[in-house]
């Protein structure tokens, strides 16, 4: 828990960083440019611990080969999750697509009973649901509804989806792969995938600022290396769904670090909803009642 804490306090950061990059005194990068760039600056400090630490540190039973189908979905999910994302700022509210993006728990939560075989207990469905109304209050207050925004909306579930399916795909993994060996292989498939999106939006790819790159940098150590890895350790030990639903730290890590270091506004209503999703979270993690 410790650790899916700490994963979902990194990736929070991920916006206060993109904010960063997109500004011209930061190199003026584009969204998908951004997102290649956290997968890629973060590959070699991958491989560079799989290496320190093999597989065979892992306690798990031993398997006949590695599982790179696998390692290669995990990729393919996680590539369409990031450039979804960005792109759909393009076209819609940032609420609209942080909020949509993150109902991801709820298509964890539908298929983690069937790959997985999870029971989920009603208490936990009650806490989903106060957790979506908390992310809502959250984000409300800048969210839209606008035929005009429809595409971008689509790409913002399409993003809640992918990065769903990356999670579920993580958990399978988890079985048979410590994570250092999945961060580095589900890296190696996304970043030609990424590259491709960055080139095709015609998105700035260099820059002669060294404040943008070092912010890159950091969006690569902190959010990628550190908050995606944490969270792979954490699925190897948690369910499905649970783990899934925590991850709703995120907006509200995301929110206060925006109005700690960007100076973004963070009124009444932006508070009662991290209260509400807090409180959900710590519903849905009450130890259930010994019979």
């Amino acid at each position: 828990m410790m650790a899916l804490a700490l994963g979902a306090l990194a990736i929070g950061f991920a916006p206060v960083f993109a904010a960063f990059a997109l500004k011209p005194e930061y190199g003026g990068f584009g969204p998908a440019s951004i997102g290649f760039y956290r997968v890629f600056f973060a590959l070699p400090l991958m491989w560079l611990v799989l290496w320190a630490a093999p597989e065979k540190s892992h306690p798990a039973p031993r398997r006949e080969k590695r599982p790179t189908g696998l390692l290669a979905l995990a990729g393919f999910f996680f590539a369409v999750d990031l450039v979804s994302w960005h792109w759909s700022i393009k076209f819609t509210a940032v609420a609209n697509a942080t909020l949509l993006a993150n109902f991801a728990p709820l298509w964890v939560t539908l298929w983690a009973g069937r790959l997985f075989s999870e029971k989920i207990q009603p208490r936990f469905f009650i806490a989903l649901g106060l957790a979506f109304v908390g992310a809502f209050i959250l984000m409300g207050a800048s969210f839209q509804l606008s035929t005009g925004q429809l595409f971008g909306d689509a790409l913002s579930l399409l993003t809640a989806i992918s990065y769903g399916s990356y999670m579920l795909t993580v958990k399978k993994l988890r079985e048979t792969c410590p994570p250092q060996e999945i961060m580095a292989w589900s890296g190696l498939f996304a970043v030609p995938l990424m590259f491709v999106a960055a080139v095709a939006s015609g998105e700035t790819l260099l820059s002669s600022n060294l404040n943008g790159w070092a912010v890159l940098l950091g969006l690569a150590l902190v959010s990628h290396f550190a908050g995606q890895g944490l969270i792979a350790y954490a699925f190897g030990h948690l369910s499905a769904s649970l783990t899934s639903l925590n991850l709703l730290l995120q907006p509200v890590f995301a929110a206060a670090l925006g109005w700690m270091l960007l100076g973004q506004a963070m009124g009444g209503q932006q508070m009662l909803g991290a209260a509400v999703v807090l409180g959900a979270l710590a519903f849905a993690n009450l130890p259930r009642r010994a019979k």
